[in-house]
C-alpha cells in the first residue's frame, strides 16, 4: 500500500472506530501529510527509520518547535504502529525514532480574587436582563466552576443539566461521557440565563435548539465565539491577548488542588484519561506555594 493511501485509511479509522475528535484527526493527517511530502509517496514498505530521522532533521532546521517535533513523531509511531496491527508493514520502522522531549510549559491560571472580581464584573452586567450578559456570565461561571473544554461546553443540551445534584453530563475527548460538578454561583447564574436570556435568544431562530447555549441567532453557539467571550474576559486579568478557554479549565484544576482536592478527583472532573496529565497543576501550585514563601519567610 501506498503512504498516501495508508495515511487516508488510518485517518478514517482514528474517526471512526477510535473515534477521536475532528481537530485531532485533522492534525495527524497534517503531520503525516508532511512526512509524505518529505519522503514521497512511496510504498510504505519502503519506509525506515533513516527516512523518519530525516525528517524529523529537515523539520528541526526549519525552526519547528521542540513541541510540533514530538507531536509528530508520536503521530508517526502510532500510525506505523497501526500499520503494524493491519499487517501492511513486516516491522515498524518508527520503535527506535527518538524526538525531542517537549519539555514543560506551566499553564497560564488567574488567582482567586482576579476571577472573583471577573465573575463579579459580569453578574452585575447580567442584572438588567440583557440576553447576552447573562448569557455570557453564565459561560463563564461553567467554565471555571465544572473546569470543562469548549467543545464539552458548546456541546451541552439542556437535558445534559441537573439543577437538584448541580452536574452537568458532557461529552469530553474519544466520546467519552462524563457528569462534572457546579457549585451555587454557576447554578444561579446558568439559572438565570435559561429563565430569562435563552428564551429571547431561541426565539431569534425558526427551528428551536436543544443546545444550552445559544448565539445572537439563536443556533447553538460555537467554539469561537467563546474564544472570543474568555480572551476578552480574561485577557486584560492574565495579561495575555492569546487567553482563551482553557485557560479557565488550567484555572480551576489549580483552585480545585490549592484547596486540598485529591489529584485523582480532579483529574476525573477534568476527564484526563492519564493522572501524568492532571499532575501538572500540582507543579502550579508548588509555584505559587515557593513564591508565597520567598514573599513571607524571614530567611527565604
Amino acid at each position: 500500500m501506498e503512504l498516501e493511501e495508508a495515511v487516508e485509511s488510518f485517518t478514517a479509522h482514528l474517526s471512526q472506530v477510535r473515534r477521536l475528535s475532528p481537530a485531532t484527526v485533522r492534525a495527524y493527517r497534517s503531520d503525516l501529510r508532511d512526512l509524505r511530502d518529505s519522503i514521497g509517496d512511496r510504498d510504505l514498505e519502503a519506509v525506515d527509520l533513516d527516512m523518519l530521522r530525516d525528517w524529523l532533521w529537515r523539520a528541526t532546521q526549519r525552526g519547528d518547535a521542540r513541541s510540533t517535533l514530538a507531536r509528530r513523531a508520536a503521530a508517526v509511531r502510532s500510525f506505523f504502529a497501526w500499520a503494524r496491527e493491519q499487517e501492511l508493514v513486516a516491522a515498524d520502522p518508527s520503535l527506535r525514532l527518538v524526538a525531542p522531549n517537549r519539555g514543560r510549559t506551566l499553564p497560564t491560571v488567574a488567582s482567586r480574587d482576579a476571577m472573583q472580581g471577573l465573575l463579579d464584573g459580569h453578574r452585575a452586567r447580567a442584572a438588567d436582563g440583557d440576553a447576552v450578559a447573562l448569557r455570557d456570565h453564565a459561560i463563564l461561571e461553567i467554565l471555571y466552576a465544572a473546569g470543562i473544554r469548549v467543545s464539552e461546553l458548546c456541546g451541552l443540551d439542556i437535558d445534559d443539566v441537573d439543577f437538584d445534584r448541580r452536574t452537568a453530563r458532557v461529552l469530553g475527548k474519544g466520546a467519552k461521557e462524563r457528569v462534572v460538578p457546579f457549585g451555587g454561583p454557576a447554578a444561579e447564574a446558568l439559572g438565570a440565563y435559561l429563565r430569562r436570556g435563552r428564551p429571547a435568544l431561541s426565539a431569534r431562530s425558526s427551528s428551536p435548539s436543544p443546545a444550552v447555549f445559544l448565539g445572537v441567532r439563536g443556533a447553538r453557539l460555537g467554539p469561537r465565539a467563546v474564544y472570543e467571550l474568555v480572551a476578552g474576559a480574561l485577557g486584560p486579568v492574565i495579561g495575555s491577548e492569546h487567553v482563551g478557554p482553557h485557560a479557565l479549565r488550567h484555572t480551576a484544576a489549580t483552585h480545585l488542588l490549592d484547596g486540598g482536592a485529591d489529584l485523582r478527583a480532579v483529574q476525573e472532573i477534568l476527564g484526563h484519561s492519564s493522572l501524568g496529565t492532571t499532575q501538572i497543576y500540582t507543579h502550579v501550585s508548588s509555584e505559587r506555594l515557593a513564591a508565597t514563601y520567598r514573599l513571607a519567610h524571614p530567611r527565604a
